[in-house]
């Protein structure tokens, strides 16, 4: 089977699991807890200072964590009694299989980023912000954090390919996200932290950036990029000679 077929048929099965388990609905999770800060924060006039003031904790910890989630739960079910060994019996490409999983968890952090965009929007409508809305400038900060998360998203799907436990990497994933309070000070080691990257490229800085934050663009996106290709390679490599 070629690996266009495996793909979209793992993309097909992946949804079909979602659709019978709850853990879908984690995709509210951060953009509510958003939406609240942003209600809650003092009134500005400025979509800027909005979402800057939103993507916070968004940026900081919860989309990292929900990265880990996320890649747990797709390779969970294979991990449980067999699973893996029943889907590479069949005529299936293993290459097919890790991207088809992988695109799910991107797609899953997609809706977690199109939603914390209406809350932005939401919480904007109610502080009576009259500013036209920049939906360019919005739009762009949260592709460029989505963008960010795939390193990420790889790196955490190869140590999920690693360990059969569904809650060791995701214990790992939490005590490496818990640094980035520190790390994206740095301008030394936070472009280059995986964790760090999506809060360094979605928080709107205007000049007066500090630490990561003062790093050029086409540096992190050299930086994302590179190390996107490096860990979903790994990834690739590892599960293509696993054995099951």
């Amino acid at each position: 089977m070629s690996f266009a077929t495996t793909y979209f048929r793992i993309l097909s099965a992946e949804r079909l699991k979602m659709g019978k388990s709850p853990i879908w609905l984690l995709i509210l999770l951060s953009p509510l807890i958003a939406l609240l800060i942003g209600l809650l924060s003092t009134p500005s006039g400025n979509w800027q200072v909005l979402m800057t003031t939103m993507v916070f904790l968004h940026g900081l910890l919860l989309l990292p964590m929900l990265t880990g989630v996320f890649t747990s739960f797709v390779c969970r079910f294979e991990h449980a009694g067999g699973g893996w060994k029943q889907m590479l019996v069949l005529p299936l490409t293993r290459s097919g299989v890790y991207a088809g999983k992988l695109t799910i968890v991107l797609m899953l952090l997609a809706g977690t980023q199109a939603l914390l965009l209406m809350s932005i929007l939401l919480a904007g409508l109610v502080h009576g912000i009259t500013m036209p809305v920049p939906w360019g400038f919005l739009a762009s900060k949260l592709l460029l954090g989505l963008l960010a998360c795939v390193p990420l998203a790889a790196l955490q799907m190869f140590v999920s390919l690693v360990w059969s436990s569904f809650a060791a990497p995701l214990a790992l994933n939490f005590a490496l996200t818990i640094p980035n309070i520190l790390i994206v000070n740095s301008a030394t080691y936070g472009p280059y932290y995986p964790w760090a990257q999506p809060m360094i490229l979605m928080t709107p800085v205007d000049g007066a950036g500090f630490g990561a934050y003062n790093v050029p663009l086409i540096t992190m996106l050299a930086v994302v990029g590179g190390s996107a290709v490096i860990f979903i390679g790994i990834g690739m490599m590892y599960f293509a000679k696993k054995e099951i």
